[in-house]
């Protein structure tokens, strides 16, 4: 037997001692670089200026409302352009039980989840029984998170326009989550968020139901011919990305300390939600966290350069709008050099 190899079980010819490992699952290998990734990001806020720190809380923030985005949208087909809404309630929510019940933030956040899931389940019923689609889903979405957000303007029980502001309390909590302002325990909180949604990302893609949900994206006649129970993949797809989404409004709020409606339920949170999953890449795991780098570190430039602009670009200063200009810009940029994100092309091109 000698000069023979053990491969996958059969034998091949080839030097002695020369048998295989099986490669690692795709699986395996995005939870192996989750698990890096994020003891590289522990030590960052102790390294990081306090002002940096800031944005890198920001960009977790900006990480948490992409996974969920990329969730509904990227993996299950179903473009959403108003995830506000999803992020809107997961803030109200885990304000209104603090200021009003003293919950903690946590029991907030997990309420927001179910509310954000069940109000996402009930939206996207109606919406599939009614077989809306493309941009027609995508105007329901909108249409929502706007009644939504008028909703919490005019209703006693949001406070109207004046929104929660949070209590502040004597010293550090964690049961609160409230901490000194600059504080790398708001990094870490926020990085323990953003890990655990990437796992359930991964989890799910590569689940029974992740397949059942891109065979849906791909093909949904067919798949629906095969006997796949469509309506239910979909609602559960639409239930995790909401809630998701929900977790990244009740950090938002226990962060900023502050929630009104045009901050939870305005367009601007959809679009920063859909914009650093473009430029990362839609549908792929690491699009996400490439976006969010990207879009996070834009925002604080742009605000540098609105400050304190070098004398060459003196007439940017105090100009507004310049950060949705640079976004726009940049998307562009995206969609016509790298039509399907920095992760999906770079992705593309090593397959082939």
């Amino acid at each position: 037997m000698s000069g023979l190899t053990i491969a996958g079980g059969r034998e091949t010819g080839g030097a002695v001692g020369s048998v295989k490992a099986p490669p690692l699952r795709p699986q395996n290998r995005q939870l192996i670089v989750l698990a890096v990734l994020l003891v590289v990001a522990i030590p960052l806020p102790l390294v990081l200026p306090p002002a940096m720190g800031a944005v890198a809380v920001r960009i977790l923030i900006f990480l948490l409302m992409a996974i969920g985005w990329n969730v509904m949208s990227g993996f299950g087909g179903m473009f959403s352009f108003g995830h506000a809404a999803f992020f809107g309630l997961g803030a109200y929510t885990s304000a209104y039980l603090l200021v009003k019940h003293n919950v903690s933030p946590w029991i907030g956040m997990l309420a927001g989840m179910a509310v954000a899931a069940v109000v996402a389940v009930v939206i996207g019923y109606f919406a599939f029984r009614y077989k809306l689609r493309g941009a027609y889903f995508a105007l329901a979405t909108f249409a929502f998170a706007e009644m939504l957000r008028l909703i919490a303007t005019t209703t006693d029980f949001t406070n109207k326009a004046v929104g929660f502001s949070v209590p502040l309390i004597q010293g550090s909590s964690l049961w609160k989550i409230q901490f000194a302002a600059d504080s790398p325990a708001y990094f870490w909180v926020a990085l323990a968020l953003a890990g655990i949604a990437a796992l359930v990302s991964i989890l799910f893609l590569h689940s029974r139901t992740g397949r059942y949900v891109t065979a849906i994206r791909d093909d949904e006649v067919a798949a629906a011919a095969l006997g796949t129970p469509v309506m239910r993949y979909k609602l559960t797809t639409v239930a995790l990305s909401a809630a998701i989404t929900a977790v990244a409004g009740a950090f938002y709020t226990q962060y900023y300390l502050f929630v009104n409606p045009d901050l939870a339920f305005g367009s601007s949170v959809s679009i920063q939600a859909i914009a650093t999953v473009v430029i990362g890449g839609i549908g792929t795991i690491w699009g996400p966290v490439v976006g969010a780098i990207i879009l996070g570190s834009l925002s604080d430039l742009t605000a540098t350069l609105l400050r304190t602009p070098p004398d060459f670009l003196n007439f940017l200063q105090g100009r507004s709008g310049l950060d949705v200009a640079l976004y726009a810009v940049l998307l562009i940029l995206i969609v016509r050099v790298l039509p399907k994100g920095i992760v999906g092309t770079i992705q593309a091109r090593w397959r082939r």
